[in-house]
Formats: C-alpha cells, structure tokens, sequence
C-alpha cells in the first residue's frame, strides 16, 4: 500500500470510530471582531496652530495639518475676505468635487454670524467646505498643504481627507477655534 493510501485509511479509521462523539459534541463558534473605527462626536479646529483633531468624547484620536483662507486671522466676517469662520458649526452634507477632490459642508454661517453681518450691512458669505487639495500638475500637493491658501475654507492633503471622509458623519459638531 502506498504511504498516502495508508494515511488516508487511518484517518478514515480514526475519524470514523471519532463521529458519534463529534456529533454529541456541542460546538461553539468564537467570533474575533476587528476594532471598530472609533466614533467622531466632535471636529475641532485649531486655527492658530493649523491644526485639526478629531475626538471622541475628550480624547483626540486623531490629528491633522491643515490650511485655512488666506487671511487666517480673526473669524470671518463678510464674502470674500478670505477668512475661516470661528464658531460652532455641524458638518451637515458632503460632496466629491471636481476641483478638490472630497468635500464636507460646515454649515457657516450660524446665527451669531448672521447678526454680525446683517449689523455691518454685509453678506456673511457661504459655501464654507472642509476638503482636499486639487490635484494640480503645476503644484504638488505638498506646496498646498506648507501655507494658508483657501478662500476660507479647511484644506486637508487628500489622503487624510480620505481617512477624515470615513471617520466623520453628517451631523458630526465642529468647533472652529482661533
């Protein structure tokens, strides 16, 4: 008989007089469970340090260098001014976009916002996005994320827009702080 022949009716032997108890036998399943994406209650933006964290409760789980409006200081006040909003807002929908890749809406203006603006006699502006940076053959993506180059908005380079995209959802606070 040839060696596999023999192993092959050995473990038919053994596995044969093994079967009612196997059968008897109460199974149990374990279940190994990847971690879960953590869950972002909170985007906060720290402009002074072109910093975005997001957290979960207290704690930062994550952290990035961002770019903001070319006129980083002070909180928006008007169209145009090249300025990112200082408040509280709630990323409330999202976009893929031609020109920057991914995009998440900040719902700027508020009411605080409004009032400012209306008591100026001014429009508050809009269209303020979270998003990436354009994919551009003249300038590489790192020469967008080394300076505050947006008309207000929160620039990312597109891979930690990507990671932020499957982190965050609608509905999701964020705080813009000076």
């Amino acid at each position: 008989m040839r060696p596999l022949h023999l192993l092959l009716a050995l473990c038919y032997v053994l596995c044969g007089s093994l079967l009612p108890q196997l059968a008897q036998a109460s199974t149990s399943v374990t279940v190994i469970r990847q971690p879960a994406a953590p869950l972002i209650d909170k985007v906060l933006v720290i402009k002074s340090r072109n910093q975005l964290q997001l957290l979960s409760g207290d704690t930062v789980m994550k952290s990035y260098r961002i770019s903001l409006g070319k006129n980083p200081r002070g909180p928006k006040l008007r169209e145009g001014d090249k300025r990112t909003p200082e408040g509280f807002y709630w990323i409330d929908w999202r976009k893929t976009s031609d020109k920057f890749n991914l995009a998440m809406h900040i719902s700027y203006p508020n009411r605080e916002d409004l009032a400012r603006a209306s008591q100026a006699g001014v429009r508050p502006g809009s269209m303020i996005m979270l998003h990436g940076t354009p994919i551009d053959e003249e300038y590489p993506e790192w020469y967008f994320n080394s300076l505050n180059w947006t008309e207000g908005c929160i620039a990312l380079t597109n891979h930690d827009m990507r990671e932020v995209w499957g982190l965050v959802k609608d509905g999701t606070l964020i705080e813009i702080r000076p």
